[in-house]
């Protein structure tokens, strides 16, 4: 679990709180850079996101009156807050690459192809990585596994990429949201203090509604392309593969390890690392791969000549040292969220949002903001969950709603909304991993959508909004010192 403790509106000193219109001055910057940057100059947005460092740092200094030392406090803990993601990034290039050097990924490939039809690859696609998420309890160990392997299917199928890693990402995060086993899903219990259970069944009507309306979409796109194979595609794929790779199951012992692994408990790290460990042992012994040369693949990446150029393609991999392109964003944007977080910029926006809640509709639209807001802005979604679940709690009591509603908002609009973010953890995850860009795979990423948009539907309508009793409305407000206000529903 990530331990990051963001500074709240009240705990900041009242001489050193920026106002609303300072707090808007950092982020108008960062819009401004990242627009002119990747937009107009077609840069990365590493360099952007530097340009808001700098900018954030000496607005802060010479306006704000923070030390340096301060606004090094800040970079630090948002660094220690994503260091986890930085080190899952690593490992999963590794395991990517070391996988394919094993065969594991080719042999999914391979029996993928003889099973699955251009009809229903998207639904089954999105079905089946919904039930290895839920079961492992990560989004990003299935995308990093499973996903990988569907991306190859799909293009041996003539499925588009950005539809495919569309249906992954639709069952991913479905599965991650419903499982106990999810580290955000326990941050989103934990930090609103709603037992994990409650919080499970609370999300689990919305998250089904969007995932079935999903579902049927991808449906929808899976008979429109069907018949787009172009003839003796699969086969010429399958013998590829073959001739390059022993295909056989125990190819599979390094999927079969993790994924037992995760099913056991073991974190998602510890338990990715053993994967490269499996994979790199799997392609010495099975494939017959020279020590040295296993481990290089792990590190710099596959370039296999499979004497096909599509599966040459899909097959290629940038291992470990891949990695660091999409981790120079991740530390660049951690960078900048924890100094935005430091100066009381983060704290004050989620305070002045919240002023502009008068009952339930306008609070739940004011959560969904508010945990976008933190995934564009702190850049990871441990953020989007923590910042708005602490500051808004209160609010939540003064409406005499249940913590489980709080709980479900964060995380139906935060977890899910990361991948749609470029420069956030999921956002760059997801692309890097899937090898499809954000912008590419977002308009087929509906559950993206459709989760905070039924949630505000609930909000609107009163659907599965639970409220307190007089009793527990009192005790709570007793303890939180905040007043009672009008019954749930009166916007």
């Amino acid at each position: 679990m990530v331990e990051f403790e963001p500074r709240l509106f009240e705990d900041i000193d009242p001489a050193e709180r920026p106002s609303l219109a300072a707090a808007l001055v950092p982020i108008a910057g960062m819009i401004v850079f990242l627009s002119v940057g990747i937009v107009a100059f077609g840069l990365d947005p590493q360099f952007p996101l530097f340009w808001g460092i700098a900018f954030t740092g000496l607005f802060a200094r010479y306006h704000l009156g923070l030390s340096w030392a301060d606004l090094y406090e800040g970079i630090s803990d948002g660094l220690l807050m994503g260091m986890k993601v930085i080190l899952i990034m690593f490992t999963v290039y590794a395991l990517i690459a070391s996988w394919i050097q094993a065969g594991t990924i080719p042999g999914l490939m391979y029996y993928g192809l003889e099973l699955l039809t251009p009809v229903v690859f998207l639904p089954v696609a999105a079905v089946f990585s919904a039930v290895i998420a839920f079961a492992v309890g990560s989004s990003w160990t299935a995308a990093g596994t499973l996903g990988v392997a569907l991306i190859g299917i799909g293009s041996g199928l003539g499925i588009p990429a950005p539809m495919t890693a569309g249906a992954i990402l639709s069952g991913v995060y479905t599965g991650d949201k419903q499982s106990p086993l999810s580290d955000t899903t326990n941050l989103a219990a934990a930090v609103t203090n709603t037992d994990l259970y409650e919080h499970i069944n609370a999300m689990r009507a919305g998250t089904l509604t969007a995932f079935a309306i999903a579902i049927v979409l991808y449906a929808v796109l899976g008979l429109n392309a069907a018949g787009n194979i172009p003839a003796g595609r699969v086969e010429g794929i399958q013998t590829a593969i073959q001739g390059t790779y022993i295909v056989s199951p125990i190819v599979f012992l390094p999927l079969v390890l993790t994924f037992a692994l995760a099913l056991y408990g073991i974190p998602a790290l510890p338990a990715l690392g053993t994967g490269v460990f499996a994979g790199v042992a799997t392609s010495i012994l099975v494939q017959g791969t020279e020590f040295g040369a296993a481990w290089s693949a792990a590190q710099s990446g596959t370039d296999p000549e499979t004497g096909m150029e599509l599966v040459n393609g899909l097959l290629q991999s940038s291992g470990l040292i891949g990695g660091a392109w999409i981790v120079s964003i991740a530390i660049a944007a951690l960078s900048l969220g924890g100094m935005l977080d430091r100066t009381g910029v983060l704290a004050v926006l989620a305070h002045h949002l919240g002023r502009l809640c008068h009952g339930v509709a306008s609070l739940t639209g004011v959560t969904v903001l508010s945990a976008i807001s933190m995934n564009v802005l702190a850049a990871e979604q441990y953020a989007s969950i923590v910042v708005p679940g602490m500051t808004l709690g209160n609010l939540y009591n003064d409406q005499g709603l249940k913590t489980k509603n709080l709980s479900r908002a964060i995380e139906a609009s935060g977890t899910t909304t990361s991948a749609l973010i470029p420069w956030s953890s999921g956002g760059l995850f997801m692309a890097g991993t899937l090898g499809v860009s954000t912008l590419e795979y977002a308009p087929y990423y509906f559950f993206g959508f459709l989760s905070p948009i039924i949630l505000l539907l609930m909000g609107l309508t009163g659907w599965q909004i639970a409220s307190k009793d007089r009793t527990e409305t009192v005790e709570a407000t007793s303890r939180t010192g905040g007043v009672e206000s009008a019954a749930p529903g009166e916007d």
